[in-house]
């Protein structure tokens, strides 16, 4: 038999150092994150904002945000899920969805510092490129780098299209056009790179999702009324797609943060177990018990078992 060498020795367990809490949940790129973070010390513990652009199974979320030592602090948030009051129902995790985002994301953090009326952005949507800190102004445009997560930057991903509805609704993002839509690298050396801002338009605007519409109506009826069944409840075709992106890009400059919803005045009466709202609403929450109770409750299982094994007996 042959001898193997220990590698895994007490030195070893005595020098581990455990990786963080969010690095062994595979949440975050501690890397990245020291990068982002970081701030020069010239600049005296000034905030360093970050544009944090998250997809999930049904919604894209944008906050903007800056790091302290208990924690990140959010300065302003934006979820897609809002876009229905903007006149979106449907649709809210496509490239259209997440420009739509990050512009509602961007007026509300200028709306908050006072910046909305200095910088307004880019109002004609165009797909062309834009820089706010090119435009002459006498104050600064509010900055903020952009924060991907673990996610790939690879060309044409919806993260774009958060971060160019965020830049031409005023915020300023240091970014090229290289990972936008429509982009086609040189293919050979020396020769210039070209971008269609065109085709980045069309996406900002949902015209891929309107083709597809248009080719699954013709060729399979069936499938199109269940793929997109809720255009259809809500009544909205393949022509209408652009013109409700265009109404909402114009709500959100008019009014970022939309109307309040309503506050319900509800109250809830317990008996027992149960918790009864003046709504005719029903929930179970058990009630928490004291020591003495739970005694008592342990006393009586250990009595009803003991009696059950005398009865066998």
């Amino acid at each position: 038999m042959a001898f193997v060498k220990i590698l895994k020795n007490t030195a070893y367990f005595k020098r581990f150092q455990v990786p963080k809490r969010r690095r062994r949940q595979g949440k975050t790129d501690f890397h990245a994150r020291r990068k982002m973070v970081r701030q020069d010390k010239n600049k005296f513990n000034n905030r360093k904002y970050r544009l944090c652009v998250r997809f999930t199974n049904k919604r894209c979320i944008c906050q903007i945000m800056y790091a302290t030592l208990k924690g990140d602090i959010v300065v302003s948030a934006a979820s897609s899920h809002e876009l229905t009051a903007f006149g979106i129902p449907m649709g809210h995790k496509n490239y259209a969805a997440a420009y739509a985002t990050g512009l509602l994301c961007a007026r509300r953090a200028l709306k908050k510092f006072g910046l909305d009326e200095k910088f307004k952005g880019k109002e004609e949507i165009d797909g062309e490129e834009y820089h706010v800190e090119d435009e002459e102004n006498e104050q600064r445009p509010f900055k903020c780098i952009l924060d991907v997560g673990l996610r790939r930057t690879v060309v044409g991903h919806r993260m774009w299209g958060a971060l160019k509805g965020a830049v031409d609704g005023g915020l300023h993002v240091p970014h090229s056009a290289k990972n936008f839509p429509g982009f086609k690298a040189a293919e050979e050396k020396g020769a210039e790179s070209e971008y269609d801002a065109e085709a980045h338009k069309d996406r900002i605007f949902g015209n891929h999702v309107k083709e597809y519409m248009e080719m699954l109506q013709e060729e399979d009826p069936t499938k199109y009324e269940a793929h997109f069944s809720k255009f259809v409840s809500a009544g909205i075709d393949a022509e209408k797609m652009e013109e409700m992106y265009t109404e909402a890009h114009e709500k959100i400059r008019e009014d970022p943060n939309g109307e309040a919803a309503e506050k319900k005045d509800i109250t809830q009466t317990r008996k027992g177990n149960k918790v009864t709202g003046s709504d005719g609403t029903e929930h179970i929450r058990s009630m928490k018990l004291t020591l003495k109770q739970r005694r008592v409750k342990v006393a009586a299982k250990i009595a009803a078992a003991q009696a059950k094994m005398m009865d066998d007996e």
